[in-house]
């Protein structure tokens, strides 16, 4: 396993339901936050977050299943959509004695929040999403939300760049390739000319991706639809699928909504309405040939699809702060953290006092 280095308290934490790497600061008994991170990623991304945070928090931060520190031999099952990640923090709040928490997430974490939210809406105390994925999931998705083809074909692990992840793979840290991780993450992570300080720690983070046909990218299955292979049963990129999110909106329909906070970057080319990560995007825009068309398969509009959520939201009557960060990439809390940290200290220490630590 790879090492990862750390800044913060890191400690293995066995639940329930998964053994992995966990991260913490601040007071033992604060008002606890939980961060749940990307895809490519772990909970380091999230550190100089957590210590910039105000004293009276206790921030902890796992590694997901199929991610950094978790084990190995933890597999996501994919047909469950999200709801492995979901299980997996309620399981690790047990274990810790968090009956209920603040909770950030970012982009795939994002995605797992709504549906921890859908499951577990007692133990949300607030719910901040930095350019979160969109509640339908990533990919082959309208802007209703109903999938392109009905077995998701050309998302999940079926869009996943084959020379992204042989390097990825063979841990090229080299900017040899377009598709090599560390030109991925300079190009389209965060908006260049930005390179964090950390970059290398990051790379470590990346690498340390669990890999294969049952974990990143995950299996694929022949599908008769464009572009011939649909997502498979395994792995967080096929537990993304459009077709694998069973009840999308699911948190809009809890009883008790807990306050939200969104923040997007203005320039993020990975959750956008024109994903560079999104077959349909790539596909308008000339790089697939082969692409079917609009009418077949358009580019997801996952901003649009999670600002038409919140309004449900709201309607349903919750509340919402909306904030996109101009000049900014897919990682706000990294890229921009005086710009990110006035919104989110503001909105945690307005929603803090719903509840005691632990």
């Amino acid at each position: 396993m790879i090492e990862i280095p750390t800044l913060l308290d890191a400690r293995t934490v066995q639940s329930a339901r998964l053994k992995t790497r966990v991260l913490f600061s601040g007071p033992e008994d604060g008002v606890p936050i939980i961060f749940v991170h990307g895809n490519l990623s772990a909970a380091t991304w999230f550190e100089e977050t957590m210590l910039r945070l105000p004293n009276i928090f206790r921030a902890i931060a796992p590694d997901l299943r199929g991610y950094g520190g978790a084990d190995p031999a933890a597999l996501v099952d994919a047909t469950r959509g999200t709801k492995d990640f979901s299980d997996d923090l309620a399981a690790l709040m047990d274990e810790l004695g968090v009956k209920a928490a603040h909770m950030m997430g970012h982009s795939l974490g994002g995605g797992v929040l709504w549906q921890f939210l859908a499951d577990y809406p007692q133990r949300v105390l607030s719910l901040t999403q930095v350019s979160p994925s969109s509640p339908y999931g990533f990919g082959c998705s309208r802007a209703d939300g109903t999938p392109c083809f009905a077995d998701g074909a050309g998302s999940g692990a079926a869009a996943v760049n084959p020379e992204f992840v042989k390097l990825l793979m063979s841990q090229d840290t080299s900017t040899d390739s377009d598709f090599s991780p560390r030109n991925i993450l300079n190009t389209f992570v965060w908006k260049p000319p930005f390179q964090p300080k950390r970059l290398t720690d990051y790379m470590a983070t990346v690498f340390a991706q669990h890999t294969g046909d049952k974990s990143y990218p995950g299996d694929v299955i022949p599908s008769a639809n464009w572009p011939g292979v649909a997502p498979g049963n395994f792995g967080s990129i096929n537990a993304l699928a459009p077709n694998r999110q069973a009840d999308p909106l699911g948190f809009c329909r809890v009883p008790v909504k807990p306050p939200m906070l969104w923040v997007h970057g203005a320039d993020d080319l990975v959750v956008s309405d024109a994903s560079m990560f999104d077959l349909g995007s790539l596909g308008q825009l000339g790089f697939l040939p082969s692409w079917p068309g609009e009418a077949v398969f358009p580019p997801q509009p996952m901003v649009t699809q999670t600002s038409n959520a919140l309004d449900l939201y709201e309607q349903s009557g919750g509340t919402t702060e909306r904030h996109t960060i101009p000049n900014c990439g897919h990682t706000a809390y990294i890229e921009k953290p005086k710009e990110f940290d006035q919104l989110f200290h503001a909105f945690l220490q307005k929603h803090a006092s719903v509840a005691e630590a632990g």
